[in-house]
């Protein structure tokens, strides 16, 4: 069997992390070709030493030289390449075969559709890249010829309960069901939120999961991402998309069919499920997760996910049938949102204030090329920096 050569953007992320986990279970099957990550370099140079992947991509040149400094003193031949643009490049390399996508934030949008345009599989876990790129990144992936696979658990579940053949989705699905968890303030009174701290927010009762992840969980932001991103991996409708609150975290989402049959994926909530489907498919292999005991799993329940409880999900509708570009307005606005949250400069209550003004004062223009789409997240994220 020949290796799939791997390239693992994001790999000090909890998905990169959990990728390398499910990689060390099939050493026959994939070989480590390229790693980055943005400034842990700790982190990094004991993945290189470790796998010995050709390629280490740092943006930040500082980090880089230490990263290159030190494994050079260990005997590594890995060789340390250092700025952004090296991301796009490592990402569209020949020698790779398969590109984890897991980079937070718009940061991952130039790799992402460089690895669409050079054909690559490419496992999207950096749900922001299609929030920003959108129809322009949809039209990389058809150009490039590249198989995109979801790895949010979400999408992924919708993924597995459609039909391989894409050009019959439309004729048997009604609408699909997103499952969120509610987060750590499902609960909790909307008008209480006013003093909640960065680790309440980041204490996320069902998953593991970075600080910027953790809170747009908390805030309902990342389902609001989740919908908008659902709406161009599935070619649907804004109004073929709905959200339930599932607290237990069991059922990851549903296809509603025409026929009403409706059709669930189960799982214990691991992300190296995801994960190990988009690195085999169409096969299936071992992903290291636990079995889901049905005799042992809590009564599985749900709940509507109201507007007033949950304010940040209902502005992804808001922003799929504003003009093209209001995702990317939205995506920016949280990003510096959750960034000033973090750093203690505003109140959790305020993140949506900030995201919804931003969309409302925003005309986004031009969002033919990344260029244009970088430029307009540029000047969101200006704007919301002086609504802070």
């Amino acid at each position: 069997m020949t290796r799939q050569r791997v390239c693992v953007l994001g790999s000090t992320g909890s998905i990169g992390v959990n990728t390398l986990d499910v990689l060390s279970r099939h050493p026959e099957r994939y070989e480590v070709v390229a790693l980055s990550a943005m400034s842990r370099v700790d982190e990094l140079l004991a993945q290189c030493l470790t796998w010995q992947p050709r390629f280490a991509v740092m943006p930040e040149h500082e980090a880089a030289a230490r990263l290159r400094e030190r494994l050079r003193e260990a005997g590594s031949r890995t060789e340390v390449l250092d700025g952004a643009d090296k991301l796009a490049d490592i990402a569209a390399h020949p020698d790779v075969d398969t590109v984890m996508a897991a980079i937070v934030g718009a940061a991952g949008l130039a790799p992402a559709i460089a690895a669409a345009r050079a054909g690559k599989r490419l496992l999207l876990a950096n749900k922001e890249a299609i929030v920003v790129g959108g129809a322009l990144f949809m039209q990389a992936v058809e150009q490039g010829g590249a198989t995109l696979l979801p790895i949010d658990s979400e999408h992924s579940a919708i993924f597995q309960c459609l039909p391989e053949d894409r050009t019959t989705w439309h004729d048997r699905v009604d609408h699909i069901v997103l499952t969120a968890s509610g987060g750590p303030f499902r609960s909790r009174d909307p008008a209480t939120l006013a003093d909640v701290t960065p680790d309440q927010a980041c204490a996320h009762p069902n998953w593991v999961m970075g600080r910027k992840i953790s809170v747009d969980s908390a805030t309902m932001m990342n389902k609001a991402l989740e919908v908008i991103e659902a709406r161009w991996l599935f070619n649907l409708a804004p109004d073929q998309i709905k959200v339930l609150i599932h607290p237990q975290s069991i059922i990851h989402s549903m296809v509603v069919c025409r026929d009403q049959s409706v059709l669930a994926q189960l799982g214990t909530p691991d992300m190296r499920v995801p994960i190990a489907y988009g690195l085999s498919f169409p096969e299936r292999i071992t992903s290291g997760a636990s079995r889901l005991d049905l005799l042992t799993t809590p009564n599985l329940t749900f709940e509507e996910a109201d507007a007033r409880r949950f304010p940040g999900l209902h502005l992804s509708w808001q922003a799929l049938l504003g003009a093209e570009g209001s995702t990317t307005v939205l995506n920016a606005a949280n990003e510096i949102a959750v960034e000033a949250f973090l750093g203690g400069r505003l109140r959790f209550d305020r993140i949506h204030a900030i995201n919804a003004q931003c969309l409302a004062d925003l005309q986004p223009g031009d969002c033919g090329s990344i260029e244009a789409l970088l430029a307009l997240d540029g000047r969101t994220r200006a704007h919301a920096r002086s609504l802070l």
